[in-house]
């Protein structure tokens, strides 16, 4: 497997606090090269698990509704959240965490097995455009989690 880091935001920012990993995408997208994809998935579950083939680091960004204080960041690992696809009838048919699982199944060594979650709590997920104050200064300090996380992992920004 190559050396290939792939970061993929993933949200709806047309839902407020909802597009914040489209927005950590959107700022590190300068930093992409060769050696390190930077996706804005999007709702776009099936773009995250083609975009995840072939990659020995991924390092996903999204936003979560836990009850937490908003701007909450967790880093989960990826084992708790994968989970195989339910069909059902919403835009949210085919997550990200189902891309997971299903990557894994379908390109089983060439899907990355170092997946790290970084999920932030979002204040509002209503129609909307824009972040709230809490969840953008959670995204400042998850986009120096994330160069924390590629130097960890030997790859130089």
């Amino acid at each position: 497997m190559a050396d290939l880091i792939a970061v993929i935001g993933c949200g709806n920012p047309n839902r407020s606090d909802d597009g914040v990993g489209v927005e950590v995408a959107r700022r590190l997208a300068p930093r992409a090269r060769p050696d390190l994809e930077i996706l804005d998935a999007g709702t776009d579950g099936m773009a995250v698990m083609f975009a995840a083939r072939g990659c020995k680091t991924l390092v996903i960004v999204d936003a979560c509704t836990t009850g937490a204080e908003p701007g909450t960041m967790f880093q989960v690992p990826a084992s708790a959240l994968t989970v195989p696809h339910r069909p059902t009838y919403t835009l949210h048919d085919f997550r990200w965490d189902h891309a997971l699982h299903a990557g894994r199944k379908m390109y089983g060594a060439e899907f990355p097995t170092d997946v790290t979650v970084l999920l932030i709590e979002a204040r509002s997920v209503a129609l909307g455009v824009g972040l709230s104050a809490e969840v953008a200064a959670a995204a400042d300090k998850t986009i120096v989690r994330i160069e924390q996380l590629l130097v960890e992992r030997g790859a130089c920004l």
